[in-house]
């Protein structure tokens, strides 16, 4: 029989409160019947940090382990290395970034995320944030909750979205969901800057222009929105020596990963005036410290931070899916037949089996 490990996030009343959370230590991906019914051993944990941990307890044995990238269990080489039985790695759903791929794929694990599960919420959250920085809200807001009433204080710093240039760093399931969105706006361009380009008929529906330079599609920029996978090529990508070559005043969204961005430059341009404003829900690492720089960044009029804990993907409807998506890929597992979808597979076999991730992906 299988032990099958699983690091979730607490709910604690809130996971009573709406059962559908699957996604929370209490109701565990909803899959614990399932599982036991057939004999096999299911240990779920919130504890992932230090050599005390009950992950680190846990996972010398376990075949299959599952983690979510809301709460992320990080799998390094040390942790793979321990786990002589550790055969999957399942991502409860996408984005496999906090698992060391080169270390399993030496040991011949299988990683695999539950592609598509929410691509919908994310690039929702997305536009979202963008409308909450350029309308200025979270000041806004604020006034009300503070028994305030400053009309200009909170104009000063709004803007509409029509006549913008937007553009999207990546232009994957999410980006391109993104840009779809944004049409309704009316904005002056939609720009995207991907490793490969889009076909001629998706550019023509989503209204995009392709900029093979990253710094030239920055530069002509209102808004920027970053919409691509973590990997060595990306890590670190928006610094300051990029942020110099952004539109002076122009907003930034990141919902892809929070390493992608330099915590202090990042909170340096906003203050300077550099980035007028950033938002997004990605930090690193999570849960975020109390002094990570993004919790209380301000620009010069008291706004500019639409930042959120890591909720993005994991909305109600998004949970249901990623829960379903997870149950799939462990019973396809269990089957033995091996026919997992193919875009759920970040490696398999020894080889990556996505673009998305390993050492020849590159950014141009």
């Amino acid at each position: 029989m299988v032990k099958v490990l699983a690091v979730l996030y607490k709910g604690g009343q809130h996971a009573k409160d709406e059962p559908r959370m699957y996604g929370c230590l209490e109701n565990e991906l909803g899959i614990r019947e399932w599982l036991e019914s057939q004999g096999h051993t299911y240990v779920t944990t919130d504890s992932k940090e230090g050599p005390d941990s009950v992950l680190d307890r846990e996972i010398v044995d376990a075949e299959i382990v599952v983690t979510t990238p809301f709460h992320p269990g990080y799998i390094t080489r040390e942790r793979i290395e321990k786990a002589k039985n550790l055969k999957l790695l399942v991502t409860a759903g996408v984005g496999s970034d906090h698992i060391d791929l080169t270390a399993a794929n030496e040991q011949n694990i299988t990683v695999a995320e539950v592609t598509g599960s929410n691509v919908t919420s994310v690039a929702e959250h997305v536009v979202m944030t963008i409308l909450a920085l350029v309308r200025n809200f979270v000041p806004a807001h604020e006034q009300i909750v503070n028994n305030e009433w400053d009309v200009a204080a909170a104009a000063k710093n709004s803007f509409d979205l029509e006549g913008k240039v937007i553009a999207t760093i990546g232009s994957g399931r999410i980006g391109q969901r993104v840009l779809k969105r944004l049409v309704a706006f009316e904005p002056k361009e939609l720009l995207y800057y991907d490793y490969q380009p889009l076909s001629p008929e998706l550019e023509k529906e989503l209204h995009a222009r392709r900029v093979e330079s990253l710094e030239e599609l920055v530069s002509q920029a209102d808004v920027v929105t970053v919409n691509c996978p973590l990997h060595e090529s990306t890590h670190g990508l928006v610094n300051k020596d990029l942020l110099a070559k952004f539109k002076k005043g122009a907003w930034l969204v990141n919902t892809a990963r929070g390493a992608i961005c330099v915590k202090e430059d990042i909170a340096a341009a906003v203050k300077s005036g550099q980035l007028r404003g950033y938002g997004g829900d990605v930090w690193f690492p999570q849960p975020a410290p109390a002094n990570h720089p993004w919790r209380d960044m301000r620009n010069s009029y008291g706004g500019g931070n639409a930042m959120t804990p890591h909720i993005s993907g994991t909305s109600i409807d998004a949970q249901v899916r990623y829960a379903q998506g997870t149950k799939n890929i462990i019973e396809t597992y269990l089957k033995g037949t091996k026919d997992y979808r193919p875009q759920d597979l970040i490696v398999i076999d020894g080889h990556y089996a996505t673009r998305a991730y390993g050492a020849d992906k590159t950014t141009k």
